[in-house]
């Protein structure tokens, strides 16, 4: 890859977590703005029980994950992979970069109602700080049902990005429209 078309990628982001902007929510007690993130992300191990179903299917359980917490998102939560079950598991062609993470792979996942495309992604590869998540797997919550602590994840808007939203997170969050530059 061009190393300066990965500068310029990282140069458009408006808010990169250094002051929390006037349009952002303020957190109450035991709880993090995504304003307060910052940009390249963060990388933060949890303990806390993590379950991932498609379907009636239990995909993954896990105590152990590391949260990506970056400037305008929901956390995004990587799990081990030896927390899935690999058998629900089939390889995707689709491919994404990350300017921070490099290339992302997906998985679909073989739900008990049918075939669930392009669920799960991994960066194999990933270097620098993201170099702890090299490897593990993150879900989509807008196509499996992702708990966290006993709490159900709501997904986040738009699509492309993975954020896990719980009670403890306020935004707004990118994804969202208008919010291509944040």
């Amino acid at each position: 890859m061009d190393p300066n078309a990965l500068e310029r990628a990282r140069a458009v982001w408006t808010f990169r977590g250094q002051r929390r902007p006037a349009f952002a929510h303020v957190p109450g007690t035991g709880q993090e703005s995504v304003w307060d993130y910052p940009r390249p992300p963060l990388y933060v191990r949890d303990a806390r029980l993590i379950e991932i179903h498609a379907g009636t299917r239990c995909l993954a359980r896990s105590n152990v994950s590391i949260r990506v917490l970056e400037t305008g998102s929901p956390p995004t939560v990587y799990l081990p992979t030896d927390a899935f079950d690999a058998s629900l598991l089939r390889p995707s062609p689709r491919r994404t970069r990350c300017e921070w993470k490099g290339e992302a792979h997906y998985w679909h996942v073989q739900g008990s109602d049918g075939l669930i495309r392009d669920a799960l992604w991994s960066y194999p590869d990933a270097g620098d700080e993201a170099a702890v998540i090299a490897g593990w797997l993150a879900a989509y919550p807008a196509r499996l049902h992702c708990v966290i602590a006993g709490e159900t994840v709501r997904a986040q808007a738009g699509g492309y990005y993975g954020g896990w939203i719980t009670t403890e997170i306020v935004g707004p969050f990118k994804g969202e429209p208008g919010t291509g530059q944040w």
